[in-house]
């Protein structure tokens, strides 16, 4: 049988382990894809270190992932070799549970989440669900389309289902692997755009991204200097801190939005009359389902939305995660093979 490498998580806290495996068969409903590129998420910490109970080892992470479809499974009617594809945290859902039954298929009670209930794109070849898979339009390079799968559907997502219009003033918060790309989906799409980082050195990237001001949270109150442009009808938070997060809220407009994509894990503290008194709250929002990340790329092809990535080859994924775990990675690193 022929053979293809992988980088895996033998258990809980261990280093990656490059193995050689027999490349696998796609059962019914699955495909084969020969990955070319797979971004290396923050979330796949919790794959690292053993963020859920539930997991099981060994585990390969990885749910950024693009590449071609080498083989499709018997009942696979919409997908064909030769198709470039990408997938990302929505590894598939059940059809049968209450949510899928109304069409919320993100919210499947049974979801499959690719590099964590099933094995990702770390290696050379995966499986996929057909249901989990996005066609990748022509102008979209691999390694840039990989974040995009995460990062990408993430903020784009999150920003057309906010009720804000084009026009309306939005925030982002935190200008990093979430941040960069929200502030380029946020200003392509017609809203005026505020980006809140942390330091100056951030303000000249924000407005090369879209933004047409930036607010320096170490400068005064964040709230306060939003309150000069009336207030934020959506503040998309992507920086995981909730501290930053809570104090955002007295910055939006009457009826806004505090729309939390980044992902702490320690509590947020929210007077509740901030809420009520200007009719404001507090949503989060998950990445989305495999037609809504084919959204996402197709809106950055046409658009011209990129991730900044910083490219490692599958052998030195230890570096390239260290990087991403860092934070100084500017802003998103990508695994090639």
């Amino acid at each position: 049988m022929a053979k293809m490498k992988v980088a895996v998580v033998p258990k809980p806290g261990a280093d990656f382990e490059i193995e050689e495996r027999e490349i696998p068969q796609p059962g019914a409903g699955e495909l084969r894809i020969q990955v070319q590129a797979c971004g290396i998420c923050h979330s796949d910490m919790l794959v690292k270190q053993g963020g859920f109970p539930w997991q099981t080892y060994p585990r390969v992470p990885g749910h950024e992932v693009v590449g071609i479809v080498d083989e499709v499974g018997s009942g696979v009617t919409e997908w064909k070799k030769g198709d470039r594809v990408g997938v990302g945290w929505h590894g598939g859902h059940d059809f049968v549970c209450d949510s899928c039954r109304r069409g919320d298929f993100v919210t499947c009670q049974n979801e499959a989440i690719t590099g964590l209930t099933r094995d990702g794109g770390y290696a050379q070849y995966m499986l996929a669900r057909h249901e989990a898979v996005a066609l990748v339009p022509a102008g979209l390079d691999s390694a840039d389309a990989g974040p995009l799968m995460c990062a990408g559907v993430t903020t784009f997502n999150a920003l057309r289902n906010s009720g804000a219009r084009p026009g309306d003033l939005v925030g982002v918060q935190g200008i990093g692997g979430l941040g960069h790309l929200g502030i380029q989906y946020a200003a392509k799409a017609g809203y005026r755009v505020v980006a809140i980082g942390r330091g100056p050195e951030n303000a000249v990237l924000a407005k090369k991204l879209g933004a047409f001001a930036y607010v320096d949270s170490k400068v005064g109150s964040v709230a306060e200097q939003l309150k000069k442009w009336g207030g934020v009808k959506v503040l998309l938070a992507t920086a995981p801190n909730a501290k930053a997060m809570a104090e955002t809220i007295e910055g939006l407009a009457v009826g806004g939005k505090l729309l939390v994509v980044g992902a702490p894990f320690e509590p947020m503290e929210v007077s509740i009359p901030q809420l009520l008194l200007s009719r404001r709250g507090i949503q989060g929002w998950p990445s989305g389902t495999a037609r809504d990340s084919q959204d996402t790329l197709e809106f950055s092809a046409f658009a011209g939305v990129r991730p900044m990535i910083e490219k490692y080859p599958l052998d030195k994924v230890k570096e390239a995660y260290e990087r991403m775990a860092s934070g100084q990675a500017q802003f998103r690193v990508v695994l090639t093979m």
